[in-house]
């Protein structure tokens, strides 16, 4: 099956691949947004191919994917008039929980009935407003990076993407307490200035923008892996700290409440609970080695990627005429 989906979001892009398709990912000229094409810091099977919007036109395509509202306009104008959802099969895929004024919040594929809205946690659902559109979850699958867990470090490794931008959502707020209690490592594209803004040292946090290459293995010397994420989708590198073996100190928050079990961590809407964990995890490293193998065994079972290839080899069967 000839598959296109634009390259949205790496992590999960990573996932979908892996199954037995040819996937298509449109690429530009300046490789922005709308055409980024082939992953560089991930690995990507050759099955992953680059078309220009040109080659497109006459392309083959028996699916399309999309993840963003205007994409179903680039498609048709990409493919040559063929309209995703009526001349070819089409798959929304919704990675993100809604925002704004969330009780009300529709989404954009709202009362459609030429193609199936998938979410990616069933907190996603729930809380947008799906009207009459067929919709189902298929849950996060990650790629194992393997039990790496070493905790040599008594820091707690953080992973957020543009944190001054994201503020209070991401619980930038929430940092300075918890870094008192044990130092932190903050993971992430465009981290700059995040250690100044908030008033602290550089012993109790540090930034680094690493390739992914380098990421999990920095990550796996850490003691803990803190998620402080107030309103998101479950993050992927909290699914990927679990599979590293990493014990978890986070927010009781969207679907963290679901991916991690008891005697895996310790999730609390108290900011005085998760910092009494981090301090537990610092000073007793066995504890942290034990919830963090915990952790990763919850992984591999509800997040393994042979489950999710199979969940979406399932709905891409149904769906294809």
């Amino acid at each position: 099956m000839n598959i296109l989906l634009w390259h949205v979001h790496g992590s999960w892009t990573t996932a979908f691949v892996q199954g037995p398709h040819t996937y298509l990912v449109p690429v530009t000229e300046d490789r922005g947004p709308d055409g980024l094409g082939r992953a560089r810091t991930f690995h990507w099977p050759e099955s992953v191919r680059e078309r220009t919007p040109e080659q497109l036109r006459d392309e083959p395509v028996d699916l399309v994917i999309l993840q963003r509202p205007h994409e179903a306009r680039l498609a048709e104008r990409w493919l040559g008039g063929r309209r995703p959802g009526r001349d070819l099969p089409a798959i929304y895929l919704e990675h993100n929980a809604p925002d704004g004024d969330v009780p009300r919040t529709r989404h954009p594929c709202a009362d459609r009935d030429d193609l199936v809205l998938v979410h990616v946690t069933h907190f996603n659902r729930l809380f947008w407003d799906n009207g009459g559109t067929r919709t189902t979850v298929i849950e996060h699958g990650v790629v194992d990076p393997g039990h790496q867990y070493t905790g040599r470090l008594p820091r707690a490794a953080v992973v957020v993407n543009e944190p001054l931008r994201r503020g209070r959502t991401v619980g930038c707020d929430l940092l300075p307490a918890l870094a008192a209690a044990a130092p932190l490592d903050v993971f992430g594209m465009r981290t700059e200035g995040l250690v100044r803004h908030l008033g602290l040292s550089a012993d109790r946090c540090r930034t680094a923008d690493l390739p992914q290459s380098e990421l999990h293995s920095a990550m796996a010397e850490r003691r803990a892996y803190l998620h402080p994420v107030r309103w998101t989708s479950l993050g992927l590198s909290l699914l990927e700290a679990m599979h590293l073996g990493m014990p978890v100190v986070g927010l009781a928050t969207t679907e963290a409440v679901e991916a991690v079990p008891t005697g895996a961590g310790t999730l609390s809407n108290r900011p005085q609970t998760l910092a009494r964990a981090l301090r537990t995890y610092l000073h007793e490293p066995e504890a942290a080695a034990e919830d963090g193998a915990r952790a990763r065994q919850a992984a591999l079972g509800r997040y393994g990627l042979k489950r999710f290839l199979h969940d979406w080899e399932s709905l891409l069967t149904e769906v294809r005429p």
